[in-house]
This record gives C-alpha cells, sequence and structure tokens, in this order.
C-alpha cells in the first residue's frame, strides 16, 4: 500500500469522526433553541454548520493537493474545489463524492460565506432549520462517499 494513500486515508477516518461530534452539536443546538426558544442557541447552530463545511472542504483540500496535485485558486476556488472533487480524473481517481452531494454541500458551503461574512443575529432561523434538517442525510452521503473513496486509497500501491 501506497504509505502517503494510508494517511490520507486514515486523515479522511479522522476527520470523519470529529464532523459526527459537530454534526451533534449541531442537532443537539437546535434542538435547545427551539425548545427553550433562545435566540442564542443559533449562533451555536451557525458555527456547527460552518465546521462541518470547513472539515469537509479540509478533507478536500488535502485530496487535491496530494492526490490531484493541483488545488484551485480562483477567486470562486471553494466551488472549483467542490466540482473537482466531483469530477472523475482518469488514470488518476474516481470521483470523490457525487453531484447529489456537491449540490447538497454548495447549500453549506454558501451559507459558511454568510456566517465568516454577516453577524449572528442577522441569521434566518428558516434558512438554518433547512440546513439542520438536512444535515444528518448530508454528513450520512459524505461519510459514506468519503469511506468508499478512502478504501480505493488502501487499493494504491506505494
Amino acid at each position: 500500500m501506497n504509505p502517503q494513500a494510508a494517511i490520507l486515508s486514515a486523515r479522511i477516518d479522522t476527520e470523519l469522526s470529529e464532523l459526527k461530534l459537530v454534526v451533534d452539536r449541531a442537532l443537539q443546538a437546535w434542538d435547545k433553541a427551539t425548545k427553550q426558544d433562545d435566540d442564542f442557541f443559533l449562533d451555536s447552530v451557525a458555527l456547527n454548520l460552518h465546521a462541518f463545511y470547513s472539515g469537509l472542504e479540509r478533507i478536500f483540500e488535502k485530496l487535491a493537493s496530494t492526490i490531484d496535485r493541483t488545488v484551485p485558486s480562483a477567486a470562486n476556488w471553494h466551488q472549483e474545489l467542490l466540482t473537482q472533487m466531483q469530477t472523475e480524473i482518469p488514470t488518476i481517481r474516481p470521483a470523490v463524492i457525487s453531484s447529489q452531494l456537491k449540490e447538497s454541500l454548495e447549500e453549506y458551503r454558501g451559507f459558511r460565506h454568510v456566517v465568516r461574512n454577516v453577524y449572528t443575529y442577522h441569521l434566518k432561523p428558516e434558512k438554518l432549520k433547512i440546513l439542520v434538517g438536512n444535515l444528518e442525510g448530508t454528513f450520512r452521503l459524505a461519510s459514506e462517499e468519503l469511506t468508499l473513496f478512502g478504501d480505493f486509497l488502501k487499493t494504491l500501491d506505494g
């Protein structure tokens, strides 16, 4: 097995474990926000949704730099990185994520941009509700697809 690929596979597993905790925290904060009618819990939801996408993007950046040997650098590099991960690169690697997952992640990527650039009291609870409602399914799909990609990495020869 290729040592570099084995390290990447292990990092995917580690990051997915961390992301599971982030997902759980977002769901718990949403539950508290709705039961206690306390907007301060929405700040926690937003921060954890931000962390969810950022964690996935860290995985994608590492794969792009190590396996693809190129990371997008244009002004819209975050969008380009998702497209790169959805694209099969013949003789290099299969697609890392499906078009379905890419579409879901675009919502979290866009929201992360909002969190970074807007005061939290401007966040719309309706948007948080949609993202939280889709979070478990999106994480499940991301986990499945990234685990499959990790399995692919383990087959690479050194």
